[in-house]
């Protein structure tokens, strides 16, 4: 197994200590507003961790890949060559080892926040431990929770989820929210008596709209645990993306689905949308490269796209 600079132990021990980095904003002055100027931006992403805090074990066919310290090593080394970044996941970040069932997800949201997440949307598995937990273990979480088709009434839950949040880069504004899945069939209803389920297509519409128009954001990116697509009409990432305006990129989940490159689709204005999904189990980090260019008029423009192997590549299909 490969020896990893920070190592695993270190990194279990280090778990109460958050990191992270904050993003700074400014304007630009009214000469380079009118010329325009280019910012390159990396955003990595994850979905379906599934309390992967270990790599897998020796005997497994994928032993060594995975594991929270390998990532860590990953996005550090992504970090030092990227001045404007960010890192997000598309939810089911518990549930599939033991750390979940001693712990309930403590460990995870202390992963997430050391690895430096600056925001995540709700998995149906996240829900495994009951709204309670959820919300008691989300209280560790200093990134922001999105998820803008649930709503939970007065539950704790409604402080710890919001439906979208603005980050910015120096000088860019990126609109960021979530999408989660019908919870019916995937859910037992006793761990959710005061989740009401939306139609994820109103609720992006009402979410990119507002992004765009009232926060001026440059960039809209929603992160979704509807999946990838599905034979039936369900709402997935691919019917999302052609049939909602406003939103620039999907970042996916729910479907376990290994897309070594972006989906493009053409949203009913005419303009392209990129659906990103990065597996399971933290096997690899998904990362898309992104110039903006931002003057009068911003224009996006997808540099690369790809999913890059955490741990001992050689072992994943």
């Amino acid at each position: 197994m490969a020896e990893f600079g920070y190592n695993r132990r270190q990194f279990i021990r280090n778990l109460g200590i958050s990191a992270g980095a904050i993003g700074l904003s400014a304007c630009l002055p009214s000469y380079l507003q009118a010329r325009g100027v280019t910012y390159r931006l990396s955003i990595m992403h994850t979905n379906d961790t599934h309390s992967r805090i270990d790599p897998y074990p020796e005997g497994s066919s994928l032993a060594g890949l995975g594991g929270i310290s390998a990532r860590m090593e990953l996005l550090n080394t992504i970090r030092s060559a990227s001045k404007r970044n960010l890192l997000l996941d598309a939810g089911d970040f518990f549930q599939g080892t033991p750390y979940f069932n001693f712990y309930q997800g403590e460990v995870e949201i202390r992963a997430m926040q050391q690895l430096g997440y600056d925001a995540a949307t709700l998995g149906n598995h996240d829900f495994d431990g009951g709204m309670d937990n959820l919300a008691t273990q989300l209280r560790r979480a200093k990134f922001p929770v999105v998820c803008a088709n649930y709503s939970f009434g007065r539950h704790a839950l409604a402080q710890r989820c919001q439906s979208a949040v603005v980050i910015r880069r120096d000088p860019l504004k990126i609109g960021v929210f979530g999408l989660g899945i019908n919870p019916s069939g995937l859910i037992p209803p006793a761990l959710v008596p005061h989740l009401t389920y939306d139609d994820p297509f109103e609720a992006a519409r009402r979410q990119a709209q507002h992004l765009r128009t009232i926060n001026g954001c440059h960039m809209v990116i929603c992160l979704s645990h509807l999946g990838l697509g599905y034979a039936d009409d369900r709402p997935s990432d691919r019917r999302l993306a052609q049939t909602v305006p406003g939103i620039d990129l999907i970042v996916g989940g729910h479907t376990h689905s290994f897309l070594d490159q972006a989906e493009v689709y053409t949203n009913p204005i005419g303009q392209p949308v990129y659906v990103v999904q990065a597996g399971h189990s933290g096997l690899r980090l998904g990362k898309v490269d992104w110039d903006i260019k931002v003057g009068k008029r911003t224009e996006i423009h997808p540099v690369e796209a790809s999913l890059i192997s955490i741990g001992d590549s050689k072992n994943l299909g």
